[in-house]
This record gives C-alpha cells, structure tokens and sequence, in this order.
C-alpha cells in the first residue's frame, strides 16, 4: 500500500499506475508491505532505489545507514507486538531525499499507527520532509518511553509480591510459580526490544547528525532537535539498563525464595524420617518371629514396646528443637 502525506495530500491510497499524479507537494510517501510495482513507481517519481526487506534486515551499520546520490537510507529497529503480548522488532526505512522522505515498513507498530492518524487530521504538519522524520522518531521514542514506564510498574508488582512483608505470603506456591517466572520472562523480553529499539534509534541519530545536510545553512532547527532527541535515548538506555539490573535481582530473588522452600520442604522430610526411624527399628525387632523372645510373654512386653517407641520419637523431636533445626 502507497499514501501520500503533505500539502495537497490526505493520506488517501495511491494506486501504483496512479503514483504519477501525486502532487509534488508531497513530502512523505509511506509505502506498507509494497509490492515490486509500487516500488517501482516510486523510483521513478523520487530517482533513488526503494530498499527490499532483505535490505532492511542487515544488521551491519554500513548496510543500516548510509548515503548514495544524495539521499540518506537509514533503517531503524521498532519495537512492535506489545499490544499482542509478543513484543519484537520490525525494521522501518527511511529514505531521505532532498524533499522527499520515502518510508518503507512491513509493521505498522503503535506510533505509527498514531502519527499517521495526527497526519490526516493536520496535513499542515508534513510540510517538509526533515520535520516529518524527526517527529515520527520523537512518536517512537515517546512509545518506548511509556512501555519502559508500565515496565517499571509490572517490576514494583512483582517486587511486592517477591518481598512480601509477611513470610507467608511470600512463599511460592507450585501453581504460582509458572506464572510468576513467565512474568518476569515477558518483562525481560520487553526490555530487550525496547533496548533494542532505543539503540537502533540514536545510532540512526548520530548517522543522521553527523551527515552535510544538517550543518547547511537553516538546518539550526533540525540540529537542536536531534540533540535533544539523543539525549532522550541516551537516558532511556540508561534507564533500561537499571531496569534490567534490577529484573535480574528479581529473578535471582525468586529463585533463591523457591530454593529456599525446596530446602525446608527436603529439611521437613529429613526430621520426620529421623523421628519415625526409631520406632520403626523398635517395631521390627519385636515383630521378629525366634523361638525365644521373653518379652513376649511378659505381662508388661507389649505396653513396654509401645513406650519405648514412644520414647524413642520423642527423643529425637527434643533434641533437634533443642538445636535449633526445627
């Protein structure tokens, strides 16, 4: 799919045979799952190649980001799937001519979906191309921004639940435990693709900054916004990083809190064999069938027998809650 966005644009779909009637007031042509004929048709309107998704998936930075003929190609890692619980990357290209800015996706993640609702209520917005780029990566970064927040609300959650006040309440059981471990995996994948993202973005940042379209005269604007854009990402990274730090401590911590039950549950078993040992001996014994045995046929053998093994449970039970161990 091909739309159109500037002045004189609405936003519409462009039919491949019809990309000749796009004004030329266009400043951003946003081509969806293209097909090779749309590719094509934007060739010959902007002159510069439109890059394949095989492109787009290289992860070497000369293949991400470079210039040719005058325009930047420049692909950028986005974070998408959130909403579908299976959060990953999708790379969008941004192609960046000397009035034109062509966009190349097979996602349409949520700022997108977002940036292009606000471009059709006020087309005024996409009236030159730079603009039009650096607001759709600030609609990026903002996103990221809010998911590293509701992933800082999910840690505090599983924070509180991992260390409960109440020793009780913090003991895991064995129906929890899957849910609470597939939490903290699904906060951890999410913080990787929002990592991800956050990189892919200032690296494009710094490319973007660094080439002679933005130290040409009137580019002050573009530059300052760049800058400050940078410096977002840069504190974002930051913040995922401690983000991460701490989802590690929270692992950690449930493991050691279900290792910790493992062992009481295995200490349990190991006090209550110890306890029912000696009865159990004293049992066998007088359940042995010799010939001669005399207690057996003792008034008091069979009281006595109960006692001993009585005696010889509690025994046990009184020196190790004498030594602390139970």
């Amino acid at each position: 799919m091909m739309r159109t966005y500037g002045p004189a644009c609405d936003g519409s779909l462009v039919e491949a045979e019809h990309a000749h009637t796009i004004p030329p007031t266009a400043t951003w042509i946003d081509l969806e799952e293209p097909t090779r004929e749309e590719e094509v048709a934007v060739e010959r309107l902007t002159g510069i190649a439109i890059p394949t998704r095989d492109d787009m998936v290289e992860i070497e930075p000369s293949s991400r980001l470079y210039e040719e003929n005058g325009a930047l190609f420049m692909t950028l890692s986005t974070l998408c799937g959130v909403e579908d619980g299976m959060p990953t990357t999708e790379p969008i290209a941004f192609v960046l001519a000397k009035d034109k800015l062509v966009t190349v996706r097979y996602a349409t993640p949520k700022p997108v979906r977002v940036f292009v609702a606000e471009m059709r209520r006020r087309p005024e917005l996409a009236g030159d191309a730079m603009k039009v780029m650096l607001k759709l990566l600030d609609a990026i970064v903002d996103r990221t921004a809010d998911e590293l927040e509701r992933s800082g609300a999910e840690m505090e959650e599983l924070s509180r639940k991992i260390f409960h006040e109440r020793v009780d309440e913090r003991r895991i059981p064995a129906k929890n435990l899957t849910a609470l471990l597939s939490r903290i995996g699904r906060a951890q994948s999410l913080l990787a693709r929002v990592r991800e993202t956050n990189v892919s973005t200032l690296r494009l940042l710094t490319f973007l900054a660094g080439t002679e379209r933005l130290h040409g005269p009137g580019s002050e604007a573009a530059r300052d916004r760049i800058t400050s854009l940078q410096a977002d990402v840069t504190a974002l990274l930051d913040h995922a990083g401690y983000l991460g730090d701490d989802l590690t401590f929270q692992l950690d911590a449930s493991l050691g809190l279900i290792s910790i039950e493992q062992n009481a549950a295995m200490k349990l078993f190991s006090w209550v064999a110890i306890v029912f040992m000696p009865p159990t001996l004293i049992a066998g014994i007088f359940g042995m069938n010799f010939k001669y045995m005399p207690e057996l046929d003792e008034v008091w053998g069979y009281p006595m027998s109960l006692a001993l093994m009585l005696l010889s449970a509690i025994l046990p039970l009184v020196y190790l809650k004498r030594r602390g161990w139970i």
